[in-house]
């Protein structure tokens, strides 16, 4: 960066202006030139820009996938896509003489509207002064890093509300199917992980749902690596990769398998069984009432069927909207997902209302949380639960606001520094919004990995 600001030194014309530390200096002279405190060349602003848009670039793994809508200036804040509806088959024959009842045309609309983001750091003189290597292009690089992974991950908040979900077979240690699990909650961190398998099952799934094709005649799918470690450690993946090499098409593809483009990224989901307090993985029963009708209205909720828990808690309020699923004591049998409607304190103890009833729940039985997997190991430590998400060509829609896209913003001391010009700023920002156009579009496959027992919640 010292070599770039010298450079523009070196060539300046006399009496020409050099950004200094405080202002513009002539670049003979060095005479602090008056009323140009702050100012930034355009030159500058354009280098401080494409660093920040390189290292941007290279986290935007979901969006490259997205249909690019544009948001022109001026016109709102509120995007719309059209979709027009099908027909069916027409297989009925006609009958000489008689119109055919004929069908309806029409579309539906799906709108979205862009909410702006963005953060900064303070640099103080003293850091800018004294460090040895250049703070404002540091700080440019790392803000790029920050803001892509962000624009990214708003990204992926959408896409991991589709409807759409595969969860990966329950395998034996020769690789045999025993049975395909109904739930995350039932998924176990040695026997169910992402096979070519359950590859080829994403790729059917989007196949029968007539979902288009990227460039290629492939699908594209974001794997998290700690299950491309798997699915690199198969022969399939092997074999298909020993003898050809795949042209890269999107920012972080890693290869090809039955017609699906993979590509790598550390923000691909990963969902663990959080604590369902700050020190359990479990929560006892003490008491279980079926058909409640006395305390419910304490908790706001209108479900009548309540717990009452040994674990006394500061904010019961927790728990509310938490996935849990019920252990039986008594057969060491798990059942299926429930979740937490409401819940309170009072002088009897912790009481949480459940959304459907547990039939037979005794004391002694047990909540577990039902976000992650391997109801086995809950009790002890979070077991990471991974989504692989495959999409089609425009399963869902990226906006592009005109002159909101991701902006550098620099102020220096003179600026925002205070009375004492102690420090400046580095920043950015964007609009940004996504929705999901097709549900039949895309498909999750959810599974564990080899590391499960590692990886955290991102």
């Amino acid at each position: 960066m010292r070599e770039f600001l010298n450079s523009l030194q070196l060539f300046a014309d006399a009496g020409s202006l050099v950004n200094g530390t405080a202002n513009a200096v002539n670049a003979y002279t060095g005479e602090s030139v008056p009323g140009t405190e702050g100012a930034m060349s355009s030159t500058m602003k354009t280098y401080y820009d494409t660093e920040l848009l390189e290292n941007a670039r290279e986290k935007l793994v979901f969006s490259q996938l997205g249909k690019k809508q544009p948001l022109p200036a001026n016109h709102g804040e509120t995007v719309e896509w059209r979709k027009w509806n099908t027909f069916d088959k027409a297989l009925t024959p006609l009958t000489e003489g008689v119109i055919p009842t004929g069908q309806k045309f029409g579309q539906s609309a799906i709108n979205v509207t862009v909410q702006q983001y963005g953060d900064y750091a303070a640099i103080t003189d003293r850091l800018d002064l004294h460090a040895v290597d250049d703070v404002i292009l540091g700080a440019t690089e790392e803000m790029g890093a920050a803001g892509g992974e962000t624009a990214d991950t708003l990204v992926r908040n959408e896409l991991v509300t589709g409807t759409s979900v595969i969860y990966a077979d329950t395998l034996d240690a020769d690789g045999n199917c025993l049975s395909t699990p109904v739930g995350r909650y039932a998924l176990r961190h040695d026997n169910n992980r992402l096979t070519p398998d359950m590859v080829n099952k994403a790729y059917t799934f989007l196949k029968k749902q007539k979902a288009p094709f990227f460039k290629g005649n492939k699908y594209a799918a974001v794997i998290h690596p700690s299950v491309a470690y798997d699915l690199r450690s198969s022969k399939d993946w092997i074999e298909a990769h020993k003898y050809s090499e795949a042209t890269e098409i999107f920012t972080g593809e890693i290869g090809e398998l039955h017609g699906v483009r993979f590509i790598e990224s550390t923000e691909a989901p990963i969902i663990t069984n959080l604590p369902l307090d700050s020190s359990n993985y479990s929560l006892e029963i003490t008491a279980y009432t079926g058909l409640d009708t006395t305390a419910s209205a304490d908790a706001g909720v209108t479900t009548k069927y309540k717990a009452t828990i040994d674990e006394m808690v500061d904010d019961p309020q927790n728990y509310v909207g938490r996935e849990v699923y019920f252990y039986d004591e008594g057969t060491s049998a798990m059942t299926g997902v429930n979740r937490i409607v409401g819940a309170t304190i009072s002088d009897d103890g912790c009481f949480v209302w459940l959304e459907n009833p547990q039939l037979g729940a005794v004391s002694g039985d047990y909540l577990y949380p039902g976000e992650g997997g391997d109801s086995e190991y809950s009790a002890k430590k979070p077991v990471a639960v991974y989504s692989t998400l495959f999409f089609g060509k425009d399963a869902f829609g990226v906006v592009e606001p005109e002159g909101m896209g991701m902006e550098m913003i620099i102020k220096d001391a003179s600026e925002v520094g205070g009375p004492l010009n102690q420090f400046s700023t580095v920043g950015y920002k964007f609009e940004n919004a996504t929705k999901i156009l097709d549900q039949n579009r895309m498909v999750r496959v959810e599974s564990c990995s080899a590391y499960s027992l590692q990886d955290e919640t991102n």
